[in-house]
């Protein structure tokens, strides 16, 4: 069956760890081109992706929605109002998926600040979503982290080998996401860190797709150098063959 595949894209943050005081993160620019963009642009071109929803913060929707004009992404869908928290922007997405998409479509949940994903990556939490009903994207981890206790004393060293990073795509089964959304509003809970902390929390066993280390999410000035070099490199390999 040829479900449909709808991107939420959710950019509900004003960036305090930016020091950017004129606008939020996800409309700062590389080459003339906000951050947003290069996020959009990938779901934009990737053949399998139907359709787009973009949850913004309120007072920058109208910059949005020229945005989208300018860049000519056609498959927007609709921009909606974020939420007062991530977990609330992307419910919001989610009700505007609800109206005019089927249950069983995969949604395909990423930060509008992390635009160093790939087609592969798309694809795969696609075909994972048909055969399993969810995929999160990972990496490996590269440094050893340990869990701490309230008195800052480590309780716990998990080993590398099973230890993942959860980034994004998280990717669901329109109607599993939504249902576990309402339970989470019922019980009080609005600022769950992201979806796959959500679905786990009530009881969805989750599966796994494994994503480049370089898929940051863009939070802080260093995160946005980072960024900047990646393209960089990338456009200097199309020029010089490297």
């Amino acid at each position: 069956m040829n479900n449909m595949n709808v991107a939420l894209i959710f950019a509900g943050g004003v960036g305090t760890r930016m020091n950017s005081h004129a606008k939020p993160k996800q409309f700062l620019q590389l080459h003339g081109k906000p951050i947003i963009i290069y996020t959009l642009e990938l779901f934009q071109s990737h053949p399998d992706v139907d359709a787009i929803v973009i949850s913004i913060v309120k007072e920058w929707k109208s910059h949005m929605l020229e945005l989208v004009k300018r860049y000519q992404l056609s498959k927007v869908v609709d921009v909606v109002d974020g939420g007062g928290t991530g977990q609330l922007s992307i419910y919001n997405g989610l009700k505007s998926i609800e109206l005019n998409y089927p249950s069983d479509t995969t949604v395909l949940i990423h930060d509008g600040v992390r635009p160093l994903i790939n087609h592969d990556i798309i694809s795969a939490n696609i075909v994972q979503v048909k055969q399993t009903g969810n995929a999160v994207t990972t990496s490996p981890t590269i440094e050893t982290f340990v869990v701490v206790d309230d008195a800052m004393m480590v309780k716990e060293v998990p080993t590398r080998k099973n230890s993942r990073l959860a980034k994004a795509p998280q990717s669901f089964v329109l109607r599993d996401i939504i249902d576990t959304h309402a339970k989470a509003l019922a019980d009080g809970i609005t600022d769950s860190i992201d979806s796959c902390t959500l679905m786990s929390q009530y009881g969805h066993s989750l599966t796994l797709v494994e994503g480049p280390v370089e898929n940051i999410k863009i939070t802080t000035p260093t995160d946005y150098f980072i960024f900047r070099a990646i393209v960089e490199s990338r456009e200097n390999s199309q020029i010089f063959g490297g």
